[in-house]
């Protein structure tokens, strides 16, 4: 189990400080009894907008990966991307073009699915979780019929849980696009985490027992 680098450390205090990332028990869309939530609607002030594409560029530019371009799945990836396009202008000078897709087509102004910059080239695809992974396959054929290219997809929580079978969500979408996905977090960085805070013992032994029962397995 790798050991939680200082950024993730500091960015699952952030998220639970903007209760984002909170623990106790929800009903996740599966119907599963999940002993933590994470729901980056949380992060609904500027500053903490800001501080979380901060986050997004550090996770992506840990990978080494190169990229021309932002993707943000509606709706919940829009603000997202434009939070990591705004990171790299901040931290870099760098202008990353970004863009997002709409839920019904306009048929006026523009027109068109897409809003943004044109699609094109290596575009990193910007979402916060991914369970069943209808979103993301979304995206994925979306930005293929734009003649542009998926090459990976960055989520803050990878929650590394078994999706209809054995394997994730995360590694179906692996497998059959071919794209890697990246995370600020992993389930396994939250469980390092807790071990860290004896006061969160109660928490920890519930991820510990949900994890053994619905965890992937990894490869």
């Amino acid at each position: 189990m790798r050991r939680v680098r200082p950024y993730q450390q500091e960015f699952i205090e952030f998220a639970i400080q903007n209760k984002a990332l909170r623990f106790g028990e929800f009903t996740l869309k599966s119907g599963r009894a999940s002993p933590y939530f994470f729901n980056s609607g949380q992060f609904n002030t500027g500053a903490s907008l800001s501080r979380l594409g901060r986050f997004y560029r550090r996770a992506i530019h840990q990978t080494g990966r190169q990229f021309d371009m932002l993707f943000g799945p509606a709706y919940k990836g829009i603000p997202l991307a434009a939070a990591t396009a705004m990171a790299y202008a901040e931290a870099e000078g760098r202008p990353v073009p970004y863009c997002f897709n709409r839920k019904e087509a306009k048929d006026h102004g523009e027109g068109g699915t897409v809003a943004g910059a044109p699609l094109g080239g290596e575009v990193l695809i910007i979402d916060d979780v991914i369970t069943a992974g209808a979103s993301v396959n979304f995206a994925v054929e979306l930005i293929r019929n734009h003649g542009a290219r998926a090459a990976a997809v960055v989520i803050a929580l990878d929650r590394q849980e078994r999706g209809q079978g054995e394997a994730s969500a995360i590694a179906e979408i692996q497998r059959q696009h071919g794209i890697p996905v990246v995370s600020i977090v992993t389930l396994d960085n939250l469980v390092e985490f807790l071990r860290e805070k004896p006061d969160c013992a109660t928490q920890l032994d519930a991820i510990l027992r949900y994890r053994e029962t619905h965890g992937a397995e990894l490869a």
